[in-house]
């Protein structure tokens, strides 16, 4: 039998699971047990995982389908696997902003299974934000404004000819040749989205995909996104992890934005992402 341990990691989300081998077939017990600890902390750090493509992928699955992301090159032979690379020489990294994954598409992620393969000897931290918290912060009045409303989510930033060849220069992780901005994929989703599973309510905007509210011009509406961004970062809705090879984070994307820290200069860092497919916005 496996016994799962968890441990909070800070005020406002996080927790560590120790006691689950992922690559092995979790029970349905430990998988329903993982699902609760993502609902309760947004976020599950594991160590100490070895796991093939295969397996990482079976993992995913137990949370639903996986997605195949629509513009980078994905791992070959593994379309569901992203592989993430910064070679030592790279000025740049992928996921360098607060954001949340793919809120472009008609049905974002649920979530995302990290998993680090080399690792800096320093540096390459991932950081969250609780994007609850960042809601129900907010004042009475600004909560009424923002019920309601809708916000333009698009991919512009990755498949905008020129956005598009200024990230392949300087990243080794690579947007295919084949997209070009006539491939924009942009859908409007609530600002404040209604989590499908706990109910409670969280911001659902974010700096690269977000790039205007509906009904609103992008410079009316660039105010007030502008301090959302902000708002949502906040250093106490945070949590911060620190990777070692082996280390794998599952996070919940409905709730939280994420942020891949770029202060290892001169060091490797790879690692692969699965993606499990989720539900439109409400």
């Amino acid at each position: 039998m496996t016994e799962l341990e968890i441990r909070p990691v800070a005020g406002a989300c996080g927790a560590d699971v120790s006691g689950v081998d992922m690559s092995e077939d979790l029970g349905e017990n430990v998988i329903g047990e993982l699902r609760q600890a993502l609902l309760d902390h947004q976020v599950l750090f594991f160590r100490d995982q070895e796991m093939t493509p295969e397996q990482h992928k079976d993992f995913g699955r137990r949370f639903g389908p996986l997605n195949i992301h629509p513009q980078y090159n994905n791992l070959e032979g593994h379309p569901e696997i992203l592989p993430i690379l910064k070679e030592p020489e790279d000025p740049l990294n992928i996921g360098g902003v607060w954001h949340s994954d793919l809120s472009n598409l008609e049905t974002p992620p649920l979530g995302s299974v990290l998993y680090g393969i080399d690792i800096p000897p320093q540096g390459g931290d991932t950081m969250f934000a609780n994007q609850y918290l960042a809601y129900e912060t907010l004042s009475d009045g600004m909560k009424e404004m923002l019920d309601g409303l809708k916000a333009v989510n698009s991919s512009r930033t990755l498949t905008d000819d020129d956005s598009k060849a200024a990230r392949n220069a300087s990243r080794s992780t690579k947007l295919r040749d084949d997209i070009t901005s006539a491939d924009e994929i942009t859908n409007l989703h609530p600002v404040v989205r209604t989590h499908p599973e706990t109910g409670r309510k969280g911001l659902f905007v974010n700096k690269p995909f977000t790039i205007g509210l509906e009904g609103m011009t992008e410079a009316e509406s660039e105010p007030i996104l502008s301090f959302l961004f902000a708002h949502a970062a906040r250093p106490e809705f945070t949590c911060r992890f620190r990777w070692e090879k082996g280390s794998v984070i599952f996070w919940d994307n409905r709730c939280l934005q994420h942020y891949a820290l770029n202060d290892y200069p001169g060091h490797r860092r790879y690692v692969h992402r699965v993606t499990i497919e989720g539900e439109r916005p409400q």
